[in-house]
């Protein structure tokens, strides 16, 4: 029998859901005066369970009796339908139900299911439901609610009235049947077509090279043999295009790359190492899932940050889960294990008022995509208790159809657990989930553009999370690990078992009995346990003799632990399915055997147009509340206060700072181990407008603006790491790609000048979408180039931390760095709808000089606050250490540092020229103060008061040019976000 349990809020109390369906209706312009009432359910199949069994589960594990009423009763029965109409509007309402397809993750259901067997119940499935009556809408907008608020086509169906079966589908035994794949009649077009229409979106050359291949064996590839090479090759796994072939060429002439990365990124970490010596503190980088630097004796430092874009434009609450899910198993499964100590997290949207007309089929609004993502890295890292500590938002209109989401985990992992090497002979072990059809072609499907049919095409490749399940499966590795019990780990992330495995047995070989990993459901063929990306796994390397006691000690804390095989030392990729082989591909076919990617490239600097800066009409008061309200640079508090980062008990300098903790803080300071002062510093830098003008000065600016976050807070600039993502449009457009090797050779020129190493990176290519607009033509909505930069810094004692807001009425203002009329691209010309105009450029001999002066004065306790000058200028960083500290300032323009040329009184007060601080510094200690940071531009502004204003004037005694009530400017700076 299948009983449905549908949980209702008690009359007079709020429906929240309810509410919040409404809301949307009327934000999106669908519906303005909607009735709605809701419920959540579930569906329980059972041959056993009585009435009375399940009345007691309604009570005593689904509902709260204190807040909640219960419906129980077999689908079908009419209670189930008729419960809440009477409370609509309307006599007779729309009822829509909402259920989770068949094979999608269930988190929820499955925690339900073993809830039910504890109370010694006999259940064979459950799926989860949400239930809603609707009333005061016309079918066309119940359709529009449907589609565009409460499901998403990728996961979800949408059932209206009631339900119209009585089982759950739980899917038909696999009868085996070995497949092959035709290749040997296909021309170029065939080839190609199959690479589209099979989701393997490979290239012609690597279409061709895999058929000579198996024309020279004398036979056609099965399935799964073609499967593995298409996850082996993809963009998302190899990163062909950046570490293949480009013939560069721009002002300076033309260069050819033989290995993009490796000569620019990667060179520059390897001079730099070879230059430190025995000094160097770098442990492992760009080879294993994430860099290592050293922290103290005992322990290293492990970092990474992943992009999880395309999942999350089709299904944002489950792509932004599994993104920060997967970044962090990233971390576990480096060297033998590092433990997550933080997660940091950077997006980028299309603007929340986009109007509903405005999206082209197939795009989410941005709205409902920004609150899916931001729901889904929540949920996930604080159920796995990792605290949430650092991150960014920015908007831009281009981001409509592909949000990029990147995801960052910092993990400790002893010095002695820092490598790993699989042996020949050991097993092959899976370790957490199981294995489903979540997630299947997600490696290939990232690396594509996404189109208005991703959704209904693509939808398998959206994983669901269950951060419960990690957590259980992180706490077991870790005391696995400290017994010895395995030689090496992998998470098994894009491309499921086919990499993990693939990657763990490159230097041996391996033999996998696929029949044997467990799965969620039956029917799944072994090609699709092969490559199914479904979440929580891990895969581990096990000598035989310890297997027992591995399999004992995952079996205590309720995490599942099975053989799929062995590392035979072959040389070979063998798989089986009941001992018949269905693949055997050479380990140098798949990771050495793919056509090297051949690109050009060209990059050609656009003319600098000199910004036509408002002569009249602009009030700068006005100006100055208007960038602070922009959604860049207004208050991301709605976002950070859902992330807990408190957990651990190793936070030091939150993301919110302040007497009333909620002013902007520069980084993260962390300290991993309680029982020492020796802290983390988290921060980072991203700057798209910028890359409309120059990427290689965008590129320069975000490193700098990382750099400097984390010196703000006190980091020893001399020990900072950082980490690069990419993510671009179409690089198969010479300009395109043009513009992206420019920006890695300022990646390679600012790394060696600050002698900040990389350690780890990612990119995140074709991040474009296509549609057919109203006149029938194809139109794409390409993304600025964007590139994250993430700063690992590392201070000595944390007690030496300091954090932006003021904190003192009678200190004086110093201003750190030269400003220059550098406009190009910043707040100021965005709220004026301004072009042109010199991009921020970063000099590096000074810049490095200035982080190390302020550094030492940091560390001898000269300095009381410091926020560095970035989205808006000294005035937005003026005004938010003044509304921070809840202490006012008084400024003079014509102290400003500023070499040989004369700025005007906007130009000093809104250009973001790089390298710039704005520093409290007392009275008494600012001689001291001066003395440190002798050769470097500085210059005392003015003071702070204790009236609560911001007056800033171009000279003593003249008229204030910025003249605002610190409650003004702070309301300014909240409200655009504060949903």
């Amino acid at each position: 029998m299948l009983w449905e349990f549908d949980i209702h809020p008690l009359d007079g109390l709020p429906d929240q859901e309810a509410q919040r369906i409404a809301l949307l209706a009327n934000e999106t312009g669908i519906c303005p005066n909607l009735s709605v009432r809701s419920a959540r359910g579930f569906l329980l199949e059972s041959d056993s369970l009585n009435a009375d069994q399940a009345n007691r589960l309604a009570e005593e594990l689904f509902a709260d009796n204190t807040v909640e009423s219960s419906v129980v009763a077999p689908v079908g029965d009419s209670r189930l339908v008729d419960h809440a109409s009477s409370q609509t509007k309307g006599n007779c309402p729309t009822l829509l139900q909402v259920l989770l397809k068949p094979g999608v993750m269930d988190p929820v259901a499955q925690s339900a299911e073993t809830a039910i067997r504890d109370f010694g119940y006999s259940v064979s499935a459950v799926r989860t439901l949400r239930k809603y009556w609707i009333d005061g809408a016309s079918e066309e907008q119940v359709a529009a609610i449907s589609e565009r608020i409460l499901a998403n086509d990728a996961i979800e169906q949408t059932v209206q009235g009631p339900l119209g079966f009585d089982e759950l589908q739980q899917g038909c035994e696999y009868q085996f049947k070995l497949l092959t794949v035709p290749l040997g009649g296909l021309d170029d077009e065939g080839l190609m077509r199959l690479s589209r229409e099979g989701q393997l979106y490979l290239q012609l050359a690597e279409m061709q090279t895999i058929q000579r291949h198996f024309a020279e064996l004398g036979r056609e590839p099965t399935d799964i043999e073609l499967e593995t090479l298409a996850q082996t090759w993809s963009e998302h796994c190899s990163h062909k295009t950046l570490a293949g072939r480009i013939a560069y060429r721009d002002e300076r002439g033309a260069r050819q790359f033989e290995n993009m990365l490796k000569e620019t990124i990667f060179a520059a970490t390897t001079e730099l190492r070879s230059r430190w010596g025995n000094k160097d503190w770098c442990v492992s980088v760009f080879r294993d899932n994430a860099g290592i630097v050293r922290f103290n004796d005992e322990f290293n430092v492990a970092f990474k940050v992943e992009t999880h874009n395309h999942p999350s434009a089709l299904e944002p609450y489950g792509g932004a889960n599994t993104g920060i899910g997967g970044v962090i198993r990233d971390t576990i499964g480096t060297g033998m294990g590092a433990k997550p100590v933080c997660n940091t997290d950077v997006f980028c949207f299309a603007p929340p008022d986009t109007l509903v007309d405005d999206l082209p089929s197939g795009v989410l609004n941005p709205k409902r995509v920004m609150r899916g993502v931001v729901s889904g890295v929540r949920d996930y890292g604080n159920r796995m208790g990792i605290p949430t500590v650092n991150g960014a938002v920015f908007f831009d209109s281009r981001y409509l159809g592909n949000p990029l989401v990147y995801c960052g985990n910092v993990g400790i992992i002893p010095v002695d657990k820092s490598f790993k090497q699989p042996q020949p002979n050991d097993l092959i072990v899976s370790v957490g989930g199981r294995t489903g059809r979540d997630g299947i072609h997600g490696a290939t499907f990232s690396s594509a553009e996404l189109t208005q049919e991703s959704e209904s095409l693509s939808g398998g490749a959206v994983q669901i999370g269950n951060a419960v399940e990690e957590k259980k499966v992180l706490d077991v590795l870790l005391a696995i690990r400290d017994r010895g019990l395995y030689t090496a780990i992998t998470d098994c992330g894009a491309g499921g078992f086919s990499s993990a495995v693939g990657e763990m047995g490159e230097e041996i070989g391996a033999e996998v009995w696929l029949e044997l990993a467990p799965v969620k459901y039956a029917g799944l063929t072994y090609t699709e346990i092969w490559i199914s990306e479904a979440q929580e796994r891990m895969v581990l390397s096990v000598p035989e003799p310890n297997w027992e006691e591995l399999h004992a000690l995952c079996a205590a804390e309720g995490v599942e632990a099975t053989v799929i095989g062995k590392f035979a030392p072959t040389g070979r990729l063998v798989l089986k399915y009941d001992d018949e082989i269905v693949g055997d591909l050479a380990m140098d076919l798949l990771h050495n055997g793919r056509p090297p990617v051949i690109r050009s490239a060209s990059f050609t600097p656009a003319e600098i147009i000199p910004l036509e800066i408002p002569t009249s009409g602009s009030e700068l008061t006005a100006d100055l509340c208007r960038i602070l309200g922009s959604y860049n640079v207004a208050s991301k508090e709605w976002i950070i206060r859902q992330y807990d980062h408190e957990v651990q008990g190793g936070s030091v300098v939150k993301p919110l700072v302040g007497v009333n903790l909620d002013g902007p803080s520069d980084a993260a300071v962390v300290r991993p181990v309680l029982s020492s002062r020796r802290g983390l510093v988290i921060s980072c830098g991203m700057n798209p407008r910028y890359g409309d003008l120059d990427t290689y000065h965008m590129a320069a600016s975000a490193i700098d603006e990382a750099i400097r976050n984390c010196v703000a807070v006190g980091a020893d600039p001399a020990r900072i790491a950082l980490l690069d993502n990419f993510c671009w449009g179409d690089c198969e457009k010479s300009e395109t790609l043009g513009s992206l090797v420019r920006a890695a050779l300022a990646c390679h020129d600012l790394s060696l000048e600050f002698e900040t190493p990389f350690i780890s990176g990612k990119d995140s290519l074709n991040n474009e979408f296509s549609f057919v607009g109203s006149d029938g033509k194809k139109q794409t909505i390409a993304i600025p180039p964007t590139l994250l930069i993430s700063a690992l810094g590392q201070i000595a004692d944390v007690a030496s931390a300091v954090t932006m807001d003021l904190k003192h009425s009678d200190s004086l203002l110093y201003l750190v760095g030269e400003t220059k009329n550098e406009l190009g691209g910043s707040h100021f010309a965005l709220i004026h709808e301004l072009e042109g105009g010199q991009v921020p450029t970063v000099d590096p001999a000074i810049a490095k000089q200035t982080f190390a002066a302020l550094h030492q004065a940091i560390v001898q306790g000269l300095v009381a606050s410091c926020h560095d000058l970035s989205e808006g200028g000294l005035a937005v960083a003026a005004a938010e250490m003044c509304f921070a500290g809840g202490i006012g300032a008084e400024l003079e323009l014509a102290k400003v540092p500023k070499g040989s040329i004369d700025l005007t009184s906007l130009e000093k007060l809104f250009s973001e020229s790089n390298t710039r601080f704005l520093c409290e510094v007392q009275s008494k200690k600012a001689s001291e103060f001066e003395n440190l940071l002798a050769g470097v531009p500085l210059a005392c502004l003015g003071h702070t008061m204790s009236e609560k204003e911001l007056r800033i004037s171009e000279a003593s005694g003249s008229a204030p040019v910025i003249s605002a009530k610190l409650t003004d400017l702070k309301t300014a700076w909240k409200e655009p976000l504060a949903w």
